[in-house]
C-alpha cells in the first residue's frame, strides 16, 4: 500500500496558505456513517468537496449531522445543487457561495455545481464541487460549463474536484486536465484509484487546481495515519482524494 505524508494546514509568513482539500462521493450517506466521519476527520481537511450528498427528505438534517461529526461547517450546496456539497473548517472566511443547476438531458439525472469563494488568511480561492454525467456527450458539455463557472468566480486561484464519471483518457477528464493541474499527476502520493471502494481499479475522482497553486501532494489517503482500510471500504462506494495545496496570497 502506498503511504501518504502531507503537510499540515498553516499560514505562511508571506500570507499564502497551505490547505487540505478532500473530494469524496458519499453515496447519500447510505453506508457506514461512522466510518465516513472517521475517514474525513483523519484527513484533517480545510475544505471537503462532497458529491452525492443527501438530496431528498430531511437532507439538511443529514448534511448538518455530517458536518457536526467531522468538526466542520456547511459552506454551501446539497440538494439545492443537485448533490454536490461544500464543507469547510473554521479557518475559512466565506466571501460568497452559489449553487449552479445544469440543464437536464431527458432521461438523465439532474446535475449541478456547488461553488464558493473563500479566504484562508491572505489567500483567496474559488471552490467548485462537481459530479458529472454518466452519459458521454452530456458529461463533456458539463466539463465545458465547469470551466466557464470557474472563470465566473472571479478568483485568481481556484480548486475544482469531484466525481467525473470519467477516466484520465476520457474526453471530459482530458478537458479539465488540459485547463488545470491534475493534482495527482502533478505530485502523486497515496493511492491512485478511487472506484469501487472495496477493490479500486479506476480513477474517476480527482482534484484540480489552477496554475498558480503549488501542489504539495495528492492521492487517495490509503496510507495516511488514522485512515483505516476497513473504514475506506465501509464508508461509501468511492475512495476519497486528498490534496495539500499552497495557495498564494491575494495581491489585489
Amino acid at each position: 500500500m502506498a503511504t501518504m505524508s502531507l503537510p499540515d494546514s498553516c499560514t505562511e509568513p508571506d500570507g499564502s496558505a497551505v490547505i487540505r482539500v478532500l473530494s469524496y462521493n458519499i453515496r447519500s450517506m447510505r453506508d457506514d456513517c461512522g466510518a465516513l466521519a472517521r475517514v474525513i476527520r483523519a484527513c484533517a481537511p480545510d475544505l471537503v468537496l462532497v458529491q452525492e450528498a443527501p438530496r431528498f427528505f430531511r437532507w439538511r438534517k443529514y448534511a448538518a449531522r455530517l458536518a457536526a461529526a467531522t468538526d466542520l461547517v456547511i459552506l454551501g450546496g446539497g440538494a439545492t445543487a443537485a448533490g454536490p456539497l461544500l464543507l469547510c473548517s473554521l479557518r475559512a472566511t466565506v466571501e460568497r457561495t452559489e449553487d449552479v443547476l445544469l440543464p437536464r438531458t431527458p432521461g438523465q439525472h439532474r446535475r449541478g455545481f456547488a461553488t464558493a469563494v473563500v479566504r484562508f488568511a491572505g489567500a483567496r480561492v474559488g471552490v467548485v464541487s462537481c459530479h458529472l454525467s454518466l452519459q458521454r456527450q452530456e458529461r463533456l458539455a458539463q466539463a465545458e460549463r465547469l470551466t466557464e463557472t470557474v472563470d465566473a468566480l472571479g478568483a485568481a486561484h481556484a480548486v475544482v474536484a469531484g466525481d467525473l464519471n470519467d477516466v484520465p483518457s476520457g474526453r471530459a477528464f482530458r478537458r479539465l486536465a488540459g485547463r488545470y493541474q491534475d493534482c495527482w499527476e502533478t505530485e502523486p502520493q497515496g493511492g491512485e484509484y478511487t472506484f469501487p471502494a472495496h477493490e479500486p481499479r479506476r480513477r474517476i475522482d480527482a482534484v484540480f487546481a489552477t496554475g498558480g497553486i503549488e501542489v504539495l501532494g495528492c492521492g487517495v489517503p490509503d496510507g495516511l495515519p488514522g485512515v483505516r482500510e476497513a473504514d475506506l471500504r465501509a464508508a461509501t462506494d468511492h475512495r476519497p482524494v486528498l490534496a495539500a495545496l499552497r495557495v498564494p496570497a491575494d495581491r489585489d
